[in-house]
């Protein structure tokens, strides 16, 4: 049997885990929003960094990738690894993935795809929406295991670019990101 699993953030850049495939394409009704905290990776208990999951949103796409792993060993030390690495993510949903704007038909049915949801009592590290200067004020200051929180961004922010996806949560964070950053650096001088 064939798993599919889909990344709309850090798996983008850095999946992790032996695949035979990967395909850029897009889920439908859903968007990318930094709405999730993260106290393993990028952030900690006490200062929690911001990652992206995905909200449902009716005649919107969220561009990623798709990942096919063929292996039974792959697809098992995939899903161990997977299991631990998106651990703050509480559901794990299985949709349609899409490579052609225009196409009905999906190119792959059933694609695994790790959701934080907004439920405060299955998701204890859901932060939800806020103003774009406080979430670019968390994640500057938010940094965790897997290093500064905005680096985690500005990764996401060019993996989308160099798939082609304009991404307008992503790209204004980034930027307000970037302002916020050089107006301290000018204050500094």
């Amino acid at each position: 049997m064939v798993m599919w699993v889909f990344g709309y953030g850090s798996l983008i850049w850095k999946a992790g885990f032996n695949y035979d495939q990967c395909l850029v394409g897009f889920i439908k009704d859903y968007r990318r929003v930094f709405y999730q905290g993260s106290t393993d990776h990028r952030g900690t208990p006490e200062y929690p960094g911001r990652t992206v999951t995905l909200e449902p949103a009716e005649g919107e796409v969220c561009w990623g990738v798709a990942y096919k792993v063929s292996k039974k060993e792959d697809e098992e030390v995939a899903l161990t690894y997977l299991e631990v690495r998106e651990k703050q993510y509480d559901k794990k949903d299985y949709l349609d993935f899409f490579t052609e704007p225009s196409a009905t038909t999906p190119t792959v049915s059933g694609v695994m795809v790790y959701i934080a949801s907004p439920d405060k009592k299955l998701n204890r590290n859901y932060l939800g929406p806020a103003a774009l200067e406080d979430i670019a004020k968390q994640i500057i200051h938010a940094q965790g295991p897997s290093g500064p929180n905005r680096d985690y961004l500005f990764h996401l922010e060019k993996a989308l670019v160099q798939m082609g996806c304009k991404d307008k949560h992503v790209m204004d964070l980034a930027n307000e990101v970037r302002r916020i950053l050089s107006q301290g650096e000018r204050t500094a001088s």
